[in-house]
């Protein structure tokens, strides 16, 4: 009898575990669909980041949350005027990308959100922080292409990178336009390990390649 209470427990918790996990799934991929597919304002990315901040408290073993909660802050940091905001952006969304970084170690797409921030760091004040944050944003790009050369992601930064970077500081947009057609190459043969997985980006780049000026 007591081996059949327990086998009962245990068949409980089993459910239950399997439960949360498909409520987890269910829900992040109704958020990442609302990321995919609606023009968020700022105030919507503010709210969207404290969403996945409060399943990433739920979650902890899961380095998604925080992944998408460090990236509705930076999108959102790129959109600010205010130098104040911009870091404190930047720092919320660092913390958010070391407790991801804790989960899943050796991340190509964390290092591609690190660059990121640096990118809108360097924005507050060019000619100052470029010096600094440009270093930065390269090496975390350097990082992200030695962990996944398959991920389109980092070729599209490395284009941004080129393309807005003054031709006096090294920056070429031929070379720019050329890494952007490379993303898209990569984006036609990349596959998210799932719905939630990071695989933004593909219809961005085909934006800038058909209205930049090359």
């Amino acid at each position: 009898m007591r081996k059949f209470i327990f086998a009962i427990c245990f068949s409980l918790l089993g459910l239950q575990a399997v439960y949360a996990q498909n409520n987890y799934q269910s829900t992040m991929e109704k958020l990442v669909t609302q990321l995919d597919t609606t023009k968020m304002s700022g105030e919507q990315y503010l709210q969207m980041a404290n969403t996945f901040d409060r399943i990433a408290a739920a979650e902890q073993g899961e380095w998604l949350p925080n992944y998408y909660a460090a990236y509705c802050r930076i999108m959102l940091a790129f959109s600010e005027k205010d130098p104040e905001k911009i870091d404190a952006l930047s720092d919320a969304a660092e913390l958010n990308l070391d407790k991801a970084e804790l989960v899943k170690p050796g991340n190509s797409e964390v290092n591609c959100l690190r660059s990121m921030i640096a990118s809108a760091r360097i924005g507050v004040d060019p000619m100052t922080r470029g010096q600094v944050y440009g270093p930065k944003s390269a090496e975390y790009l350097a990082s992200a292409k030695a962990e996944d050369p398959g991920n389109p992601r980092v070729y599209f930064l490395l284009g941004q990178s080129l393309y807005y970077t003054p031709e006096a500081f090294g920056g070429d947009k031929a070379k720019a336009k050329q890494l952007y057609e490379l993303s898209l190459e990569k984006f036609e043969t990349f596959k998210p390990e799932s719905k939630i997985h990071p695989h933004w980006g593909e219809e961005y780049v085909k934006g800038l390649v058909k209205t930049l000026k090359f």
